[in-house]
């Protein structure tokens, strides 16, 4: 590696803080928001469904707008550092939410502040750190760097999911919220000063809502053809993987009946299994390519949700777990990386929103759905504190096992960077 792909270490320190901090938030939302909802308001899926849908829209608009003006006044620190100051608030009020009576009106206020977390989540991360990545980054190591962050990712849940169970049912979610929020501020606010603004990076030429209309016509989706063949197959593997994800630790705790610190401590588990391949995968997907990566890891994912599915021996569901997740660090280093070499230099922000529009907005929106609507046809009945419901059932590892299948297709087709024509490119 060449002195104009290193990166200095204060940049490098500046990543990892800020990828660290943004998962640490992502993580409780994703799953200890979920569960709180469930054990403390009603167990009923269809609320987490309907939650984890509106704030997928949420994210996806913010990452696209603010992506956009980001771009437009050619700025990414300012988008990080009032974003993660207000979402390390947003993330300790979150089960302030559970004191409201009735039962409506407490899933109603808990969208809202969701709503309002996921706003400054994306901003700051979705829009202005996935752009700011692509901007000091080249062809040479962006994979080393998507590795650094999904490492950061993967450190990240397994805090999470290794001390969560015992911090909850030792002082409570209150509680819980409030240390995750001020771990939030402590990592991220840092992280945001200490980002070094891009060598190249200017104001976008164009105005706002210029750019805004250019990335909806049909020569912008030709012109980035491999672009959107990928975004197509992250829209497939985000539906699949939400059908199970959002409902995994309900399912431990209910289905398999393990207790919640058991349930996170295999979750934990699995995370530091993925952690210790994860930075050789980012250097394999340098050397051999972004395809070959990610056709194994929808392989990988599929065989071992299905097998996961038929798990009940507690060392076996751990194995199981491992491997899916192990899978899910292949496809997004292989998938994120390869997307990074397609953006237009004059876009990173925008089109950094346009993968939440997949990952996202799509993939959030319909995969819960499912996995609610499955839950609710399948499952078990289930009374929590009074409130009726039911209980995740294994279909929904199943099937989002055969819809993974489906990003075979798109990946197939896509096409790679080559190094020779991104050298020349730069020049």
């Amino acid at each position: 590696m060449t002195e104009q792909t290193k990166l200095s270490r204060k940049t490098n320190l500046s990543i990892m803080l800020l990828a660290f901090a943004g998962q640490l938030a992502w993580a409780v939302e994703n799953q200890y928001f979920n569960l709180f909802i469930y054990n403390e308001i009603a167990p009923v899926p269809s609320y987490i469904s309907l939650m984890v849908a509106i704030t997928a829209v949420v994210s996806t608009l913010t990452a696209i707008f603010m992506g956009a003006y980001s771009d437009r006044i050619g700025k990414r620190r300012v988008f990080m550092i009032i974003g993660y100051v207000f979402w390390a608030i947003t993330t300790a009020i979150f089960p302030l939410s559970g004191v409201f009576q009735p039962v409506v009106l407490a899933i109603t206020i808990a969208i809202i502040f969701d709503s309002i977390m996921t706003f400054f989540g994306a901003m700051a991360n979705d829009a202005a750190l996935n752009a700011y990545v692509t901007d000091i980054t080249t062809l040479e190591n962006r994979g080393k760097i998507g590795s650094i962050l999904e490492i950061m990712f993967l450190v990240a849940y397994l805090i999470i999911y290794g001390l969560s169970g015992y911090i909850i049912e030792s002082v409570g979610y209150y509680t819980f919220f409030y240390i995750v929020g001020g771990l939030v501020a402590i990592f991220g606010i840092p992280g945001a000063l200490l980002a070094p603004k891009p060598e190249n990076l200017k104001p976008a030429e164009a105005r706002y809502w210029e750019i805004i209309k250019s990335s909806f016509n049909k020569a912008q989706i030709k012109d980035n053809k491999n672009y959107f063949l990928i975004l197509i197959g992250v829209g497939i593997w985000a539906t699949a993987f939400n059908i199970f994800f959002p409902f995994v630790l309900i399912y431990l705790e209910h289905s398999l009946k393990l207790s919640l610190d058991v349930a996170s401590l295999l979750i934990f588990v699995a995370f530091l299994f993925s952690i210790i391949g994860a930075f050789p995968i980012g250097k394999i997907v340098d050397k051999v390519g972004r395809k070959k990566l990610a056709l194994l890891a929808i392989l990988l994912e599929s065989i071992s949700l299905i097998l996961f599915a038929f798990s009940e021996d507690l060392i076996f569901i751990t194995i199981t777990a491992s491997i899916w997740l192990f899978a899910i660090v292949m496809w997004n280093i292989s998938s994120k990386t390869w997307l990074k070499d397609l953006y237009p230099e004059d876009k990173r922000g925008q089109f950094s929103g346009y993968y939440i529009l997949f990952s996202v907005l799509i993939g959030m929106s319909i995969g819960p759905l499912i996995g609610g609507l499955l839950s609710e046809t399948f499952g078990e009945s289930i009374v929590i504190n009074g409130q009726p419901g039911f209980i995740p059932p294994p279909l929904i590892f199943i099937v989002s096992a055969f819809l993974m299948l489906f990003v075979f297709i798109p990946i197939i087709l896509a096409k790679e960077v080559k190094k020779e024509n991104n050298k020349q490119n730069n020049k």
